[in-house]
């Protein structure tokens, strides 16, 4: 366990490592608790750097040191050790051992059923060795492996492989945190590519015997990811060979380690009968995404772990391009902005906020957030967005060019956008040093023939940014005619004052603004325009985004109503939804997207923002009656909508079947509210694929059925361990709120409850988090069983548990019962003896709001 004691560390405190290291052997024997790590390094001075070297070191035991083989017997702390060394070139040798059987915060090196492997970033390979464990100190590896295993990984490409015995070389220089190593008895899906440049590479996706039948399309998926980076951002793989691992025990998606990536089973096993369309989606793009690393991470890494947005953003921006080409732009575009504003908006506003580039931190695993990675990416899309793809392309090459086998900051990426557009971008720079979410208000006036917006921009002052400047906000807008004409084509109208305002001449009548197309900034857009204006867009708006969100913000605007007045839900908006709906011309993907209601934690800011006080199980009750509403007036065309959207041909999760079947099922969520479970119970016994089966069984669900179809769902898939995470899950998520808790509680009783796995974790404990009635819940059972397991989970996974106390970060929405509640769990959390310091700063940050 990690002292607890926190030590806070400043951007403005970065001072380069004082010595170069030139090349890195490791020599590993496998051991389950007595695993030993031989390094030599070869490290050479800088100018001034200092006579005594400190390298990161936890949870090890030296078992030799030596330098130029000299012995040498450094001092030994915690945190590393410090040794005298000479002011020239110098051979370090050291050797450790470590436990990776007992290592269950799945950091470092450890074991997953038998099977070793790593996780190192961010600051994990002090846990395999003494070394200068920073993003900036690069390095060529050669690693030798010797253990009982029939498979022996490591980065970069094989030198030798014999039984029991492998070496592996990597020829790029890396920082220690994109070390990985791999060794078990797994089976290879090989596949091969060859690049623009006409070399082979070899692919392997390796996993467990029996998961052999999940692996297509999480090649299909690299390889067209390849192809992909080729032909829009001209970079090609530059090893001879890319191996993904799949591991069932490990706290994130999956990491990118150089030329040997490691994934969460969850995110690259997959096959139909096991996994849903939105599984097949979410493992196309994180393939996508760790892919992608291998030029904006690795060939280029960051400087420090303040610029993480640098290699998280830009990646995650590229996954979201390549996403929109796959499949539907407009749709990936809306589902990008939902879990924008349901994770990162809620950061932003709340005791968890923090620049996009933060100044300080506590634990860097904390700082893996939505503001680093999606808001990260919006950044970059904003930029984009002003300069053009023209000069993003050319800004990119240029970066590229320059800046390969550095670790560089965002100052060097927005340096190469300035020397390739001219532009000054030390406004802009403002989106990575100022934290919370823009509130852009818009008002509109007509004159003759001249139509002018304006815009005011307001950020909020707060701890981390307590005198906020204006940022620059890039809003595109485009202009409709009273018949729904474009007259105005979609332009980016670029704010940099406080209150601006644009103007357009020539116009013969008064237009209809469609503005913050696509959702050109992550700002809150306030509208001072005409009421009517919403219900016109929607229907008849030329951009999918602002069309969608037309009858989202009519749909918000009901919900409230019906919550604070106990009004009835608004025909305006029932008549819209039921035209987008019907028009057959549209993508269907998109029309079971406007089907959907604003999430309930969106409805407790709006209420906060009008000064309400936020009734879970009043919105809960909302929800539901706008859900039946829907049903009611769509049902002269839902029945035909469920049929005439089933697919008929075989599987596959490609956009086309994907779309027509997620409309299907949203037809068939609101049919079955009318016409019962009829419908649903014949589609879970028929479905040859999971996206039917368990959308089926979570209608029944909702209704209050399924019970014997949960049980069937368990008998048939209880060996296949992803497949009853989403069992585990949907039960927690569709219970009514006053039996959420206990639920879940019954879930942990379960045998197949395996509390340690991060994934089975989260499909219980994640799920009570989510339900957000449920969560909050007037008794606060809630709050103390999710309390009960993170007290239970810190001590053995302390990563995880850090990051599921986001759960509370919105306490302070509440009454003043519910306050005293989650506060009291906080308390009892912050009191548990030896708490890990990812979970203390974590809700020391959130109780002290």
């Amino acid at each position: 366990m990690r002292d607890a004691a926190p030590t806070t560390i400043y951007l403005k405190d970065y001072t380069p490592f004082g010595f170069d290291v030139e090349k890195v052997e490791l020599t590993f024997d496998l051991h389950p608790t007595k695993t030993r790590v031989k390094s030599r390094i070869s490290f050479v001075p800088k100018p001034g750097a200092p006579s005594d070297m400190f390298l990161d070191g936890e949870n090890l035991t030296l078992v030799s040191a030596s330098i130029d083989g000299t012995p040498v017997h450094p001092e030994v702390s915690a945190e590393g050790l410090t040794c005298p060394v000479p002011d020239a070139p110098f051979l370090w040798e050291a050797e450790v051992e470590i436990d990776p059987e007992n290592n269950t915060a799945l950091e470092g090196l450890y074991m997953s059923n038998g099977m070793y492997c790593t996780q190192c970033e961010a600051q994990g390979f002090r846990k395999i060795t003494y070394y200068p464990d920073r993003p900036d100190v690069m390095s060529v590896f050669t690693v030798e492996i010797n253990g009982p295993h029939p498979v022996l990984l490591s980065n970069g490409n094989v030198v030798s492989t014999s039984q029991g015995h492998a070496v592996w070389h990597d020829p790029w220089p890396k920082p220690a945190y994109l070390f990985a190593l791999v060794a078990g008895d797994l089976v290879a899906h090989s596949d091969s590519f060859v690049t623009a440049s006409g070399r082979n590479v070899d692919l392997n996706l390796y996993v467990r015997p029996g998961d052999e039948g999940k692996c297509a399309f999480g090649m299909r998926a690299l390889k067209a990811s390849m192809t992909w980076d080729e032909e829009v951002y001209g970079r090609e793989y530059d090893l001879d060979l890319f191996n993904i691992v799949a591991v069932d025990d490990f706290n994130m998606g999956a990491m990118e380690n150089k030329g040997l990536n490691v994934f969460n089973s969850s995110a690259v096993l997959a096959s139909p009968e096991t996994s849903t369309d939105e599984n097949f989606l979410r493992i196309e793009a994180i393939i996508a995404h760790e892919y992608f690393h291998n030029w904006t991470g690795n060939r280029i890494t960051c400087r420090d772990w303040f610029q993480l947005c640098l290699k998280e953003g830009l990646t995650v921006y590229r996954d979201s391009q390549f996403t929109s080409d796959m499949r539907s732009a407009p749709v990936k575009r809306i589902t990008d902005v939902i879990d924008l504003r349901a994770r990162q908006f809620p950061e932003d506003q709340g005791p968890l906020a923090h620049p996009v580039r933060p100044e300080s931190f506590q634990e860097i695993n904390n700082f893996y957030t939505a503001t680093v990675y999606e808001k990260g990416a919006e950044v970059i899309g904003m930029l984009r967005c002003l300069v053009g793809a023209e000069a993003y392309g050319k800004a990119l090459d240029l970066y590229f060019g320059r800046h390969d086998g550095q670790a560089c900051t965002i100052e060097d990426w927005l340096k190469v956008f300035e020397d390739t557009t001219g532009r000054d971008l030390g406004q802009f720079k403002r989106w990575y040093s100022q934290a919370g979410t823009p509130r852009l208000t818009v008002k509109d006036a007509w004159y003759n023939g001249t139509y002018i917006l304006s815009f005011t921009q307001n950020l909020p002052a707060s701890e981390t940014t307590p005198d906020p400047q204006p940022q620059v906000i890039p809003i595109l807008t485009g202009l409709l005619s009273p018949s729904g004409q474009e007259v105005v084509p979609s332009q980016v109208l670029e704010m940099t004052q406080a209150t601006q305002s644009f103007t357009f001449e020539g116009l013969k009548e008064r237009p209809i603004p469609s503005v913050l197309r696509g959702f050109s900034a992550p700002v809150v857009l306030e509208s001072e325009l005409a009421a009517e204006h919403t219900a016109f867009l929607l229907a008849h708006d030329t951009d999918p985004f602002n069309r969608w969100e037309a009858g989202r913000s009519l749909a918000r605007a009901s919900l409230l109503k019906m919550i604070t007045d106990d009004a009835a839900p608004d025909p305006a908006y029932l008549d819209g939804i039921h035209a987008v709906v019907g028009d057959a011309t549209l993508d269907p993907a998109y029309r079971a997207l406007m089907l959907n209601l604003p999430g309930q934690s969106d409805l407790v800011k709006s209420l906060c923002d009008m000064g309400e006080t936020p009734d879970p199980q009043a919105i809960w009750d909302a929800c539901r009656a706008m859900s039946h509403a829907q049903a009611e007036r769509l049902q002269d065309i839902l029945p035909a909508l469920f049929d005439a959207h089933q697919v008929t041909e075989p599987y596959e999760p490609n956009a086309d079947q994907s779309g027509r079947r997620s409309l299907a099922n949203a037809a068939l969520r609101l049919v079955s509210l009318i016409d019962g479970p009829d419908r649903a119970r014949g589609q879970f016994t028929s479905a040859d694929n999971m996206t039917q089966q368990l959308s089926a069984l979570g209608v029944l669900l909702r209704i209050n059925e399924g019970t014997d179809e949960l049980e069937a769902f368990e008998q048939q898939w209880k060996h296949d361990r992803l497949v009853m995470d989403k069992w585990f899950g949907m039960q927690v998520i569709h219970a009514d709120p006053n039996e959420t808790a206990a639920t879940a509680t019954r879930l942990t009783e379960h045998p197949d409850f395996n509390w340690k796995n991060p994934n089975r974790f989260r499909a219980v404990m994640g799920s009570l988090a989510a339900h957000h009635a449920g969560f909050h819940f007037a008794d606060g059972q809630s709050y103390g069983l999710l309390a009960d397991w993170l007290i239970r989970l810190d001590p053995v996974n302390p990563q995880t548990t850090a990051r599921m106390c986001s759960a509370f970060q919105t306490w302070r929405r509440y009454d003043d019962a519910r306050q005293q509640k989650i506060a009291a769990a906080l308390d009892r959390i912050l009191a548990t003896p030896g708490l890990s310091r990812d979970t203390t700063e974590m809700l020391t940050r959130i109780r002290g709001s």
